[in-house]
C-alpha cells in the first residue's frame, strides 16, 4: 500500500499509477489509489468525471476523441453534398465539413458544461438523414440535369445548393426549438418513471446494432486494414494495458525524474490510428496498395491544397432559412428518434464511467442542451442536427478516460480544426478501412453495453425472453425492410408520411417502443422485471469488489456554478432542468392546481345553468 511506504508522497496523480507511482507534490486535486490489484476497481477508471488531468494530457486525449468521432463527421458531408447538388470540385464541400466541425465543438461544451455534464461528444446525426433525404426527394428540390449544371455559372450553381441548404437550415432550427421546449419542461423525466431495465437494454444495445451497416460500409473497402486495426486497438488496449512506459518529468521542487506512464491503456485510439496509418503510407509508398484503394494514404491529398489555412464559419453564412411546414414536421421525426437514442447513450456513458445513473433533472438539461445546439447548428448552416456520439462513449472503455476536462478540450481541438482549413485537411486523409475497423469495436462496445444490463432482469422468465428477443428482432428487422422499400407509408399526407419513415426507419425508437410497451402492459413482478436490483444498485453502483470511494460525487450532475443559490432556493426544486429537481413535487403540484381548477369549473357550469 502507498500509506505504509514513507518515501511515497500522500497525494499522486492518477496517471502514473500501476506498480510503481511517484509524481510530484505541486498538484492541487489528486487521488489515493491503491496500487496492489485487490484494491483496484472494476472498470479501471484512470480518470473519472470530475477528474482533471494535467493539460498536455488533455491535449493529448482530447485530440483522441476527437480522432474517434472524426470518420462519421467526414463521412455525413460526403452523403448530404451530393443531395444538394453540390459538385465534387465544389470547396463548398469542404466548407460545410469545416461547419460541422466547429458546431460539433459548440455543442460538446454546451453539453459537458451545462448539460448532463457527462464526457459526451456532440456530432451530426445520421438520424436526420432520412429526413433531410426526405425534403430533398421532393419534386421543387430534385437536381437539375447534368447537361443543365455544367451549363450554369459558378454564382447560379452556388444558389442552386444554397437554396435547398436554406430549407434544411429552418425546418431544423424550428424542430429544435419544439426539443428544447420538451427538455425545459421535463416531458422526457415523466416518461424516465416507465424507462425499466427491460426497456433499457434493446434501446442501448441498438444503438450499436443499428451501426453495423456503416462499420461494415468503411471496413469492407479493406478488410485487411480493418481486421489490422481491429487487432492493434485489441491489442493496446487490452493485452497490453498493464505495461507501463518510462517517461520524464519536471517539477521545480525534484527536478528531473523518471516516473512510471500507463501509455497504453490511455492512448490506445490514437496509438491504433497513428499505428495503421504508418502502415497505409508505407504500403502506398512501395506501390503494394493499387491506384483506387481506400487503404492509399494519397487519395485525398489534393484536398489540402485547395484548403484555405484560415476560414471561420459564421452565422447565416449561406443565407437567410426558409421555412415550410412539411420540412419541419419531417426533421422533427428525426428529433424525436435523436432523443431516444441520447437517452441510451447517457445511461451507457454513466455506465461506462462509473458514475451513478443520471437523474431526471440531468436528462431534461441534456435534451434542453441538445436543442441549443441543434438550433446553433441550424443557424450555422451544418446540414445537421446534433446528437450524443456513440463512438466517443465507446472510447471510454477502451481508454478509461472518463474525465469531462478531455472532452472539452476534445471540443475545442474541434473548433481549431475547424477554423484551421489545412490541418483539418491532413486528417480528412485517414483511409476509410482505419475507421471501419475503430468502428467495429466501438459500436460492438455499446451493443455489450446494452445487453449488460440484462443482468438486473430474471433470464428465466418467457415474459421477458420475448420482451427482449422481440424488441431486438423488431428494432433490426421493421428498419431494415423500409430502408429496402422506400416509399411504403402512404397515409395521404407527405408530412404525416414523412414522419411515419422516419420513426420506422430508425432501429433504436422501433425497438425501445415495442419493449417499453410490451414491458410496462405485460404483467410481472418487480422481481422478474428486474426493478428491486435496478432501485437497490442498478446504475447506481457501477462498481463491484471496491469501496464507495471510487464512485463520483453525488456533484457530477451540478452546474460549474451557482449551485449555492439553487440549493438555496426551493423555487427550484420546480424547474425541470434544475440539478435540485424534484419531479415527484412538480408533479404533486400540478395534479393539485389541476384538482383546484376543476371544481370551479364545475360551479361555474352549475351557476351558468341556475341563470
Amino acid at each position: 500500500m502507498v500509506q505504509d511506504n514513507p518515501d511515497y508522497e500522500l497525494k499522486i496523480e492518477r496517471d502514473v499509477v500501476e506498480n510503481e507511482i511517484q509524481d510530484e507534490v505541486d498538484e492541487p486535486k489528486v487521488s489515493i489509489v491503491d496500487i496492489k490489484d485487490e484494491g483496484r476497481v472494476k472498470g479501471d477508471i484512470l480518470y473519472k468525471v470530475d477528474e482533471t488531468p494535467r493539460w498536455y494530457l488533455c491535449v493529448l486525449l482530447g485530440i483522441q476523441q476527437y480522432l474517434t468521432m472524426f470518420g462519421s463527421t467526414v463521412a455525413y458531408p460526403y452523403m448530404i453534398t451530393p443531395k444538394l447538388c453540390i459538385q465534387e470540385s465544389d470547396p463548398a464541400r469542404g466548407y460545410i465539413t469545416s461547419t460541422i466541425f466547429f458546431v460539433s465543438g459548440l455543442g460538446t461544451l454546451i453539453q459537458s458544461t451545462f448539460g448532463t455534464r457527462l464526457p459526451i461528444i456532440q456530432g451530426p446525426s445520421f438520424t436526420f438523414l432520412a429526413s433531410i433525404f426526405a425534403i430533398l426527394n421532393l419534386p421543387q428540390w430534385k437536381c437539375s440535369s447534368e447537361e443543365e449544371m455544367l451549363s450554369a455559372t459558378e454564382e447560379e450553381l452556388q444558389e442552386i445548393w444554397q437554396l435547398r441548404m436554406r430549407e434544411i437550415q429552418g425546418a431544423i432550427i424550428v424542430a429544435s426549438i419544439i426539443e428544447t421546449v420538451i427538455g425545459l419542461t421535463g416531458v422526457i423525466g415523466i416518461i424516465l418513471q416507465w424507462l425499466t431495465p427491460l426497456v433499457i437494454v434493446p434501446t442501448i444495445a441498438l444503438i450499436g446494432l443499428s451501426l453495423f451497416e456503416e462499420a461494415a460500409s468503411e471496413a469492407s473497402k479493406n478488410w485487411g486494414i480493418a481486421i489490422l486495426t481491429i487487432f492493434l486497438l485489441v491489442l493496446f488496449s487490452k493485452y497490453l494495458e498493464s505495461i507501463n512506459i518510462s517517461c520524464c518529468s519536471y517539477s521545480k521542487e525534484r527536478g528531473w525524474k523518471i516516473k512510471q506512464l500507463p501509455f497504453f491503456k490511455l492512448f490506445p485510439v490514437l496509438l491504433t490510428i497513428v499505428t495503421a496509418w504508418v502502415i497505409c503510407f508505407i504500403l502506398t509508398a512501395s506501390g503494394a496498395l493499387g491506384p483506387t484503394n481506400a487503404a492509399r494514404t494519397d487519395l485525398r491529398v489534393q484536398t489540402i491544397h485547395s484548403s484555405p489555412w484560415f476560414r471561420f464559419p459564421y452565422p447565416g453564412q449561406w443565407g437567410l432559412p426558409t421555412v415550410s411546414i412539411g420540412a419541419v414536421l419531417g426533421m422533427f421525426a428525426g428529433i424525436l428518434a435523436s432523443i431516444l437514442e441520447s437517452i441510451g447513450d447517457y445511461y451507457a456513458c454513466a455506465r461506462l464511467a462509473c458514475v451513478p445513473r443520471p437523474p431526471p433533472s440531468a436528462i431534461n438539461r441534456g435534451i434542453f442542451a441538445e436543442g441549443i445546439s441543434c438550433i446553433i447548428s441550424g443557424i450555422w448552416g451544418s446540414g445537421s442536427g446534433m446528437t450524443s456520439y456513440s463512438q466517443n462513449i465507446g472510447a471510454i472503455e477502451i481508454t478509461k478516460v472518463a474525465s469531462r476536462r478531455v472532452i472539452q478540450y476534445g471540443a475545442v481541438t474541434m473548433i481549431m480544426f475547424a477554423v484551421l482549413g489545412k490541418l483539418g485537411a491532413f486528417l480528412n486523409t485517414i483511409p476509410e478501412p482505419i475507421i471501419g475497423g475503430i468502428f467495429c469495436v466501438m459500436f460492438a462496445i455499446i451493443t455489450g453495453v446494452g445487453l449488460s444490463n440484462a443482468q438486473f432482469i430474471d433470464l428465466h422468465s418467457s415474459r421477458n425472453i420475448i420482451i427482449l428477443g422481440l424488441s431486438l428482432f423488431m428494432g433490426i428487422t421493421i428498419p431494415k425492410w423500409f430502408k429496402g422499400h422506400p416509399g411504403t407509408i402512404d397515409v395521404g399526407n407527405d408530412a404525416a408520411n414523412q414522419l411515419i419513415t422516419v420513426l420506422l426507419n430508425t432501429g433504436v425508437f422501433v425497438g425501445g417502443l415495442i419493449a417499453f410497451v410490451l414491458d410496462n402492459s405485460i404483467p410481472g413482478t418487480d422481481e422478474e422485471r428486474g426493478l428491486i436490483k435496478w432501485r437497490e444498485q442498478g446504475l447506481e453502483h457501477n462498481i463491484s469488489e471496491g469501496d464507495e470511494s471510487t464512485l463520483s460525487s453525488p456533484s457530477t450532475y451540478d452546474l460549474p456554478f451557482g449551485m449555492d443559490v439553487i440549493k438555496r432556493h426551493k423555487i427550484f426544486k420546480y424547474i425541470p432542468i434544475s440539478p435540485t429537481y424534484d419531479q415527484n413535487i412538480f408533479l404533486g403540484k400540478l395534479r393539485a392546481l389541476f384538482n383546484r381548477l376543476k371544481p370551479q369549473k364545475n360551479n361555474n357550469h352549475n351557476i351558468d345553468s341556475q341563470n
